[in-house]
């Protein structure tokens, strides 16, 4: 073989070698790529209580996401690295690859799943009733209130639900408060939301108020990430068993609850 030849061959090789030494990069599984970092680069709103806030005391971040995006990292074997980011914009984020993860509160629906792969589910909803500790009426579904006032937020997805149903009196509210206090006072025969915000707004408030039936699909979220990864999303999944196994997350929800989220909602 002649010099040149030689040469060219040398050359071919080691283009080829670098060609698939950057293919081998672009395939990394992210599980390899958080390892390698030593965190977990986790987006959030900070703005969506009690999910995730800036505690006004200390200015850190709070709240059961910002619980569980912890527990899993550690779980991992790395550090959690909070970025901030406006809904409208969250998705896009991912896909730019600017984080690995969103811990908030992300549905699981057939549209995004063309996009983004997922956790299993960690948290489970419905639609839900709030009414009086003391009704002795048997709420079960819309049908039951018709004739009867429900209380709602303006603007929400439940004032749109609660108008489907012919015979429901429908009262706006600007948020949940208003329509608690109306309740409490008997001014509303229910409240209608979601039902991880109706464990949050039973467990905190001092009204007497408890949580209704359930109305309605169950919606089920989960922690997306971009597809390809399924390393990643085996250990995210084996991270988010174990510490539902060992209680954490238990500990976690009933903290900002008083029940487990990750199961179906009930009436009390």
């Amino acid at each position: 073989m002649s010099h040149t030849r030689k040469s060219i061959v040398t050359k071919l090789f080691a283009s080829l070698l670098l060609a698939s030494l950057s293919l081998g990069a672009v395939a990394a599984d992210l599980l390899d790529t958080v390892k390698s970092r030593g965190t977990l680069k986790i987006a959030l709103e900070g703005t969506y209580p009690p999910f995730n806030f800036k505690d006004q005391k200390t200015g850190q971040l709070d709240g059961f996401d910002v619980d569980v995006a912890k527990l899993l990292a550690a779980k991992l074997g790395v550090k959690p690295e909070f970025v901030t980011s406006e809904w409208s914009g969250i998705l896009a984020g991912l896909s730019a690859g600017k984080y690995d993860v969103i811990v908030n509160q992300v549905g699981i629906t057939a549209k995004r799943q063309e996009t983004f792969d997922f956790s299993d589910p960690y948290t489970i909803s419905a639609a839900q009733l709030v009414i009086r500790k003391n009704e002795t009426r048997n709420f079960t579904s819309l049908d039951d209130l018709k004739g009867k006032k429900l209380g709602v937020g303006q603007g929400s997805n439940y004032e749109e639900k609660a108008k489907s149903v012919a015979g429901v009196e429908v009262k706006s509210y600007p948020g949940a408060p208003e329509y608690l206090q109306d309740l409490a006072a008997g001014r509303v025969d229910a409240a209608l939301n979601d039902s991880l915000m109706v464990a949050y707004l039973v467990k905190t408030s001092a009204l007497p108020i408890k949580a209704g039936a359930p109305i309605g699909e169950l919606a089920k979220n989960g922690i997306p990430f971009q597809k390809g990864n399924p390393k990643f999303q085996a250990a995210l999944n084996e991270a988010l068993a174990a510490i539902i196994k060992d209680g954490s997350f238990g500990k976690v929800s009933v903290k900002w609850f008083g029940r487990d989220v990750s199961k179906p909602p009930t009436a009390q």
